[in-house]
């Protein structure tokens, strides 16, 4: 039985793990406020790995498959070129995923409006759509202190946008829990 004024098709985009993993969010975020230089670090090194295992697979790939192709040989050089760049100066890493990271926060508050208004009335969407609104006013702030101040930004945004996320999904998953055991 469907407790929420929604569509069947997103109450099933929600289930018993909403909570948990909202929870969890919460967690990680107060970790990215209270230590946004190791934030942004770690958030630097774990895309920098990513390009770099990225870049190994991909060479194996092209190295089993069509190794005499210098075309094929491209992309896991740039991955390996970037993600090694990015392994020595984590600095310029740390600036750069700043820029993405306020075009992500774009993305997440178009995103959490989209919830909002897909769930709206049901509990839960004013919180997503004060997701929203915090994701969109960290983008519009990360982008006019860009690169200065991108060191500590990352991790407290990060920290910021995934508390949130979390609070949201907590009172979302909290929601369904109350309205399946009624």
């Amino acid at each position: 039985m469907n407790i929420l004024p929604i569509e069947n098709d997103v109450f099933k985009k929600f289930g018993p793990y909403t909570l948990v993993t909202g929870i969890l969010l919460i967690i990680l975020g107060f970790i990215g406020i209270a230590f946004p230089v190791l934030m942004s670090l770690a958030t630097s090194i774990f895309i920098t790995w990513l390009l770099l295992i990225g870049g190994i697979f991909w060479a194996i790939h092209t190295y089993t498959y069509s190794r005499k192709s210098v075309m094929e040989w491209i992309k896991p050089t740039l991955l390996l070129v970037t993600g090694g760049l990015l392994l020595f100066y984590p600095t310029f890493g740390v600036e750069t995923v700043g820029l993405l990271l306020a075009f992500y926060l774009l993305l997440d508050a178009f995103g959490s409006f989209t919830l909002a208004r897909s769930i709206h009335p049901a509990k839960g969407w004013g919180w997503m759509t004060f997701n929203g609104v915090i994701s969109a006013l960290l983008a519009t702030l990360f982008l006019i202190g860009w690169p200065g101040t991108s060191l500590w930004l990352v991790g407290l945004y990060v920290g910021i946008s995934l508390l949130f996320d979390g609070w949201a999904l907590v009172v979302i998953g909290w929601t369904l829990r109350k309205g399946e055991q009624a």
